[in-house]
């Protein structure tokens, strides 16, 4: 994994279902927050994720962790849904934010399904 497969909110892309069916040919699953932007085989234009546009696209960062406003309005609306991912989202951004992202890659990589504890 790359930092560029850690969404921008600090999902982890390569764990997910629809990013692995693009390994697949006549699948269309999701590509990750990033991936694809910079090589132009998407269009950032056309993002309509908030946190994307926000975070990526208007201030270039790899993830909302990098940003001095952290955490912000956008991000606390986020984690206010229901459902699991969101809360581990934020699990994850701060587990960047205090072991940074080099040691959530490391262990992250080692994760089989779509969730992982968050060990050192």
């Amino acid at each position: 994994m790359t930092i560029r497969e850690i969404g921008c909110c600090g999902a982890y892309c390569k764990t997910c279902i629809e990013y692995q069916k693009k390994k697949y040919p006549n699948q269309t699953g999701c590509l990750g927050c990033k991936l694809g932007y910079d090589t132009g085989e998407r269009d950032l234009d056309k993002a309509k994720c908030e946190i994307k546009i926000c975070c990526f696209k208007e201030k270039n960062y790899e993830t909302c962790v990098d940003c001095p406003n952290y955490p912000c309005k956008i991000l606390e609306k986020h984690w206010s849904k229901k459902g699991w991912k969101y809360q581990q989202t934020k699990k994850q951004l701060e587990f960047i934010i205090n072991n940074g992202y080099e040691n959530f890659i490391k262990i992250s990589d080692n994760w089989n399904g779509p969730r992982g504890k968050l060990f050192l």
